[in-house]
């Protein structure tokens, strides 16, 4: 598994959950239901304090599994781990599985 960070595309449905993956030019469905959890941001490297109320997004970062094939032909499914700030609305790929690392 390899770890970096690059932004990323990621359509999502109402709820929120992602549907389609936009990386590299390329366009990949999700095979899978999602999994989310969150991971504590280390926020004391980045901000002296945190306002009195404020938690997700600034304590900690959503994150969700995808286990991924490409839109168009097939492939195998793969899985990548991504990141979504809240506040700035931005998806950030953070875990390539090494199976999609070698393709891309």
């Amino acid at each position: 598994m390899g770890m970096f960070t690059e932004s990323i595309e990621v359509s999502r449905a109402a709820n929120g959950m992602p549907l389609r993956v936009k990386w590299r030019g390329r366009e990949y469905r999700l095979v899978a239901e999602p999994e989310r959890w969150f991971e504590r941001r280390k926020w004391w490297d980045e901000n002296l304090r945190i306002p009195r109320g404020i938690g997700a997004g600034m304590a900690d970062y959503e994150m969700w599994r995808l286990q991924l094939a490409p839109a168009t032909g097939g492939g195998a499914p793969q899985s990548v781990d991504v990141s979504f700030d809240p506040q700035s609305e931005r998806w950030r790929l953070v875990r390539i599985h090494v199976e999609l690392a070698r393709s891309a």
